[in-house]
């Protein structure tokens, strides 16, 4: 995959959409490309979270396990496809989190990996841009929040 490709990647990433292009062009530099494999995880509830996945390609489920006294499971929280991002929190916290749910490939996945604290460190060095970039996480998480909500009234 070309720098080219990466841009256009970023151009439709729900978290950069809107941002001017030289400002992408800054994002495209923190990016590294990964795949995986049907059935593997990007990071399991409970790892610690450092990193902001955006999905080039494929689909991954959001999955939380849960314990409500003696039943144990798990719920899925949400699917994300291309242009979606897992790992957000990564970004928004300067301090250390774990993940409080897991993102598990269901196809072939390819993503673009950028570490969290990098990207803040844009957002704080750049307002404009790093309340566009805020925006935009505040809206996907309000989103996983209603799923997570959503899949609580199914238990």
């Amino acid at each position: 995959m070309g720098r080219s490709d990466i841009l256009s990647i970023l151009e439709s990433c729900e978290l950069f959409n809107r941002l001017e292009r030289n400002d992408i062009e800054k994002v495209a530099g923190l990016c590294q490309e990964r795949d995986y494999e049907a059935r593997e995880y990007l990071f399991r509830q409970g790892d610690f979270g450092e990193y902001l996945y955006i999905i080039a390609e494929g689909h991954i489920v959001l999955e939380r396990a849960i314990a409500l006294g003696a039943k144990e499971g798990s719920v899925s929280i949400g699917i994300l496809g291309n242009g979606r991002v897992a790992g957000c929190w990564s970004v928004l916290l300067g301090e250390p989190h774990h993940h409080m749910s897991s993102a598990i490939c269901k196809r072939s996945t390819h993503v673009l990996v950028m570490r969290g604290s990098e990207l803040r460190r844009m957002m704080l060095s750049n307002l404009h841009f790093g309340f566009s970039v805020l925006e935009r996480l505040c809206i996907s998480l309000r989103e996983r929040i209603q799923g997570a909500y959503g899949a609580m009234e199914k238990i």
